[in-house]
């Protein structure tokens, strides 16, 4: 047991993620959330050569399937799991069924677990999901007319600038990379590029929070398999072998505004778990609602010190061909948040990566990835985090 370790933990050892799959995403869309659920499975299927009917494992993410609930959807696809699971917590909902998942074929309570994230986004259905996403914004919120995180994210924008120095060009940077590094991937939005004088020319949505700052609702989904690697090896998969994950819920509480994510209670166990170095990293995707959130994740995963993340900008290219690739795949900012699939399009894309198959957005001998995930915000802060690191094939 690795220092950092908490007694008796156990790692991941033998458990990988294969068959990385993106159902590519659309504006609006009249679909059911079964739809997009369904597009999905039929392209790990696909991707994987394996009979969906074989998936004896299904953890699903979503914020829209009401009435249909992950166990009803097993029946309406023709699956018969021994293990389901049900995570509806956003951006973390990733890295939580990676664990649930992992731990499941660790036990032998499933061999392969397809893990799916999807959401559709009719014309008016963001507004009735913020406006019922939890009882702080039924409360709290929306009787005051306010409208949505974009007010949230501006009082962490603002206290995190007073704070630590921070300009509004600094988060430009980070949105304006993603764009560059949008335009090489197909399954992106955004196709238009972004330059740093539209960035600080766009709107303001509520200060400091500007257009470019927001991510764009949209439909789609992303999922991957968890199994055990002798199983990828029998099936002839590529796979990403997973080192380590955390994850944390309410932390720092006592901090009157969010300046700080979970991760930070946990880091050290992440890189000790994996025996890694945060320097090894060769490209990160942090969950990227707002610039502020992936710089704090600079920050929070160890890559600098707290309150250094604007110079770690300035300093640092964070395109795919730069000194330090960030959201290859545009991340939400530039490729779309898919409701909950938001959670598991970073994880996606580092499967990808370290597996060399990410085509466009590849990262020259990418081996090691970082993928994290945060979420949930209440009205003042995002309640969820965590974190995972992936490897490729070789050890």
């Amino acid at each position: 047991m690795g220092p950092g370790l908490r007694g008796g933990r156990k790692g991941y050892d033998g458990v990988v993620l294969a068959a990385p799959v993106t159902v590519p995403y659309m504006r609006f869309s009249i679909e059911s959330t079964a739809w997009w659920v369904g597009r999905a499975l039929a392209a790990l299927s696909q991707a994987s050569g394996i009979a969906h009917q074989n998936f004896d494992g299904f953890s699903l993410a979503s914020f829209s399937t009401a009435p249909d609930t992950a166990i009803g959807l097993t029946q309406h696809f023709g699956l018969s799991p021994r293990f389901v699971d049900f995570i509806p917590m956003g951006g973390a909902s990733g890295i939580v069924s990676i664990r649930h998942a992992a731990r499941a074929v660790q036990a032998g309570d499933a061999d392969i677990v397809a893990c799916v994230a999807a959401d559709t986004n009719h014309v008016n259905s963001f507004r009735h999901s913020l406006e019922n996403f939890s009882r702080f914004s039924q409360d709290a919120v929306y009787p005051y007319g306010t409208g949505g995180p974009n007010v949230s994210f501006a009082l962490i924008a603002a206290n995190y600038m007073r704070k630590y120095g921070a300009a509004r060009a600094d988060f430009g940077k980070i949105a304006v990379a993603q764009r560059s590094n949008a335009l090489k991937n197909p399954h992106a939005l955004m196709k238009k590029p972004l330059s740093m004088e539209q960035y600080m020319n766009a709107r303001a949505i509520a200060e400091p929070i500007h257009l470019f700052d927001c991510v764009m609702p949209c439909a789609g989904a992303e999922a991957f398999l968890v199994m055990r690697e002798e199983t990828a090896r029998a099936e002839g998969l590529p796979y990403a072998r997973l080192l380590s994950a955390i994850e944390r819920h309410h932390a720092f509480a006592q901090d009157a505004i969010q300046e700080r994510g979970g991760w930070v209670q946990d880091i050290d166990e992440l890189y000790a778990m994996a025996g890694v170095r945060p320097q090894q990293i060769d490209v990160l995707q942090t969950y990227d609602d707002y610039p502020v959130i992936s710089m704090m994740q600079f920050e929070d995963l160890g890559f600098c010190r707290k309150g250094e993340g604007p110079d770690f900008v300035r300093q640092h290219d964070l395109t795919i061909g730069g000194s330090f690739p960030h959201n290859t795949s545009g991340g939400q900012l530039s490729a779309g948040q898919a409701g909950a699939a938001g959670g598991h399009l970073g994880i996606v894309e580092a499967v990808r990566q370290v597996t060399g198959r990410a085509e466009g957005t590849q990262v020259a001998n990418a081996k090691l990835a970082l993928a994290s995930g945060f979420g949930m915000i209440n009205y003042d802060r995002g309640l969820a985090s965590g974190a995972v690191i992936l490897a490729g094939n070789e050890p």
